[in-house]
């Protein structure tokens, strides 16, 4: 089955014309036999870095300038925001894992998340899923999620679970995700470098799975300058924000493909997801190898709204 990953940056904070760019780079990967394509941590309309170089308390009112923008450009599920690449899925019988800010339309109109959606190749949604614990000054933006959304799902390419950037950091979430027979692992996230490529490889031997881990490969010439306080954010023009390290690994490790470092295009490569169940022989965390009498972890994925209504 071959695999794409993205590597190539939205057009920052503009969800039209970062949806127009996906549904293109879809059409592209689907073109050379694509069944499964995967979107990057937030990637819809771009990842708000802006919360790691505005100083805490003295950047309030900058993050609420910048906060504005990126809610304005943001997905609302309940409003049909995923209709595009929803239509691309069902067109072009292709997978798409994608990592979002979502506006929760239905409850307070306001909170974002930093969600990833499963769509499945006929074009529903099989899954969507709300980071549990944002990290640091992503609080500043984001909500929590809540365990709904834990869940590895039946795909036209196999089973499919997401975690998002320091959620595989969590013994317990990773866990979750083990225990419901996962073939293709899917880590969308901000982070990069030797450490993240060490998590990777430590989930595909961990999880006896198909790791893929992929960032926004982002410059500072890919951000348009008229984002408020531009400057301030960016005074390196030059600078690579943040160099992607796109990487696919084998079930109980080593590199299938990647990392693709400082690189913009489409991370390809073919793999079997049978591969993950067979490769598990030798250890299983969740089979096997678990000690049920010992360990045991209790998963509460009951939506928890903050209000209900009866008429």
């Amino acid at each position: 089955m071959k695999t794409a990953v993205v590597q190539e940056p939205p057009v920052y904070l503009d969800l039209a014309a970062s949806m127009e760019r996906a549904v293109g780079l879809i059409e592209k990967a689907a073109a050379d036999g694509t069944k499964l394509i995967v979107f990057p941590e937030a990637w819809f309309p771009g990842y708000p870095t802006f919360v790691w170089r505005l100083p805490p308390g003295a950047g309030m009112g900058k993050t609420d300038e910048l906060f504005t923008r990126m809610q304005a450009n943001s997905i609302d599920l309940s409003h049909g925001g995923m209709t595009p690449l929803q239509d691309a899925a069902r067109e072009h019988e292709i997978v798409i894992v994608a990592g979002y800010q979502e506006l929760d339309g239905a409850v307070s109109g306001s909170t974002l998340y930093n969600s990833c959606v499963i769509i499945d190749a006929d074009g529903t949604i099989a899954n969507n899923h709300r980071k549990l614990m944002p990290t640091n000054p992503e609080r500043m933006v984001w909500g929590f999620g809540d365990g709904s959304g834990l869940k590895v799902v039946d795909t036209a390419v196999g089973r499919i679970g997401a975690l998002i950037c320091w959620e595989n950091y969590m013994p317990l979430a990773r866990f979750a995700m083990y225990a419901q027979d996962i073939d293709i692992y899917v880590a969308p996230t901000w982070d990069s470098g030797d450490t993240w490529q060490a998590t990777m490889q430590h989930i595909a031997r961990e999880g006896g799975c198909w790791v893929i881990g992929c960032a926004t490969a982002l410059e500072v010439a890919d951000i348009p300058t008229d984002i408020p306080h531009f400057d301030e954010l960016f005074p390196n023009k030059d600078e690579w924000v943040n160099p992607g390290d796109a990487v696919i690994y084998k079930p109980f490790g080593g590199v299938m493909a990647g990392p693709m470092h400082r690189e913009k295009g489409l991370l390809m490569a073919d793999i079997d997801p049978a591969e993950a169940r067979a490769s598990r022989r030798k250890f299983d965390v969740a089979g096997h190898y678990a000690r049920p009498d010992v360990f045991s972890l209790s998963v509460n994925r009951a939506a928890q709204p903050p209000a209900t209504f009866t008429d």
